[in-house]
């Protein structure tokens, strides 16, 4: 059943009164049932670009926080990239202290609204709370991060964000290539010591993967700019449509243009493709030019927009993680009648968050599990019209206990479809490793780092994030972010 706001947010009200002045136990606590996300109805929010969770109510926040039992050895610490005092920061949100729940956060990590949205929670700090082992459901584990999320809002909101302190100027000059959440992290903790910092973005607007890679209705673009704004304010230096490797190269920026260090925060945007027959035809996308296309240049904003809508009426997304659900869930909003997604294993491997899961089969996206794309079938325009799939079953597990995916002979057909997308991971941009002699990568094409200070093969160059992880949690590029900033002002210390 649906309820509204206002509906959860009564329950809400009727919860806290019971509970605020009285003495809980740990059983009390464990017995509060877990607050519900209000979301916009499935048959409303598939044909707009708003946010489809619309964020806790003040009520449920405290009484979310209220289910923490405050455990002294912290065990949601451990599974948090970058080690917020999670339990500090609930105690304050249940308190009503909400610029005061962000402040803790904000001492390790610059992106809580961002990360309260788009972080795989379950799989990092509630995963191991122990509110959610007591219920043996990791569903019913304390919902830190729609806590966070909503004192980051509420701070931002009722303008009680602090602009850190900026220390005197150290006159060195520092560069920052990307402006991801890496990048972002990193910009942020260089300008804090006091050096000059300019970031570098390839695209005409800053944010990286935030921005062209989430959609709105997952992340609004304008928290993104907040943030951006912020570093601004601080100092940051931003430059648009500038490509590393061919606006400049890493060497002219240490050797000609004055800059002491370099962080490279590049992201990995090299879509990656099946090597399938069919994948020229008109009317296949890469994951990454469809989300582009109507994240950064809105192609759904018909007649407005710099780029054109392409027409879908049956699309096929390939893949099974966070970029197919949007992709998937970008296309019904684009238009399109009916939208599969075509993944090879079972919907327990799936890697995708199970809230977008389940919000993807709220909005009537179809799953087409244990099947694999054998090939893209065309007109004789070149034009998709459908793609031979054949069934799979799950072999012995790997090394790394994955059941991989075999093919079952016998089982192939076609089934019709207009348009594919192609959501099956990134690899690293080669550019900046074509154009720097010396920088070491893998055969992955990521950069090789020191794993405690994340400095590449060339002195004075650091990277973090996708460039160096593969494709991994906004939480994780941050952290790497801040950990090669930390090791950045030791060496900047010693020039």
């Amino acid at each position: 059943m649906h309820r509204s706001k206002d509906e959860l947010d009564s329950l809400a009200r009727s919860q806290l009164a019971e509970l605020e002045g009285k003495s809980l136990s740990m059983k009390d606590r464990g017995q509060i049932p877990v607050q519900e996300m209000p979301t916009q109805e499935p048959e409303q929010r598939i044909h707009n670009m708003d946010e489809v969770a619309t964020g806790y109510t003040e009520s449920q926040v405290k009484v979310e926080a209220l289910r923490c039992l405050q455990c002294k050895n912290k065990p949601c610490v451990q599974g948090c990239p970058v080690a917020i005092d999670i339990p500090a920061f609930i105690a304050k949100a249940a308190q009503g202290d909400f610029a005061g729940a962000t402040e803790t956060i904000k001492q390790s990590s610059l992106l809580p609204a961002i990360c309260g949205r788009v972080c795989p929670q379950e799989s990092q700090c509630q995963k191991f709370c122990t509110v959610g082992k007591m219920h043996k459901d990791v569903d019913q584990a304390v919902a830190i991060g729609r806590i966070e999320r909503f004192v980051a809002d509420w701070t931002r909101e009722n303008g009680c964000d602090k602009l850190p302190e900026i220390a005197p100027p150290t006159g060195k000059k520092v560069a920052v290539v990307g402006s991801g959440p890496a990048s972002i992290s990193a910009a942020a903790d260089l300008r804090r010591a006091g050096h000059e910092v300019v970031m570098f973005e390839a695209l005409h607007k800053a944010g990286g993967v935030l921005v062209y890679g989430i959609p709105e209705f997952r992340l609004p673009k304008a928290i993104v700019q907040k943030e951006l704004d912020n570093l601004t304010a601080m100092g940051v230096h931003i430059e648009l449509d500038f490509l590393v490797g061919r606006t400049r190269t890493l060497s002219d920026l240490m050797t000609k243009d004055g800059f002491s260090a370099v962080f490279v925060g590049s992201g990995a945007g090299l879509p990656k493709f099946m090597s399938i027959p069919g994948e020229n035809y008109i009317g296949v996308f890469s994951a990454n030019e469809y989300l582009t296309r109507s994240n950064l240049m809105k192609a759904y904003d018909v007649g407005k927009s710099h780029t054109p809508l392409f027409e879908s009426h049956k699309v096929a997304v390939f893949g099974g993680g966070n970029v197919a659900m949007d992709a998937a869930r970008t296309a019904i909003r684009l238009g399109a009648d009916e939208v599969t997604i075509v993944y090879r294993r079972t919907e327990a491997e799936m890697p995708a968050r199970k809230e977008e899961v389940a919000h993807a089969k709220e909005e009537g996206i179809r799953f087409l599990f244990l099947h694999a794309p054998l090939k893209i079938e065309a007109d004789d325009k070149g034009r998709v019209t459908g793609v031979e799939l054949i069934a799979c079953e799950l072999g012995e597990p790997d090394a790394s206990g994955r059941r991989s995916p075999v093919e079952i002979p016998g089982t192939e057909r076609v089934e019709a479809f207009d348009t594919v997308i192609v959501a099956i991971g990134n690899a690293s941009n080669p550019l900046i490793k074509q154009t720097t002699p010396g920088i070491e990568t893998n055969r992955r094409g990521n950069f090789i780092v020191d794993e405690e200070t994340c400095e590449t093969s060339i002195p004075g160059v650091y990277a973090g994030g996708d460039i160096v992880l593969g494709a991994a949690t906004v939480i994780l590029a941050m952290g790497q972010g801040r950990k090669a900033a930390k090791a950045m002002n030791r060496y900047l210390a010693t020039l």
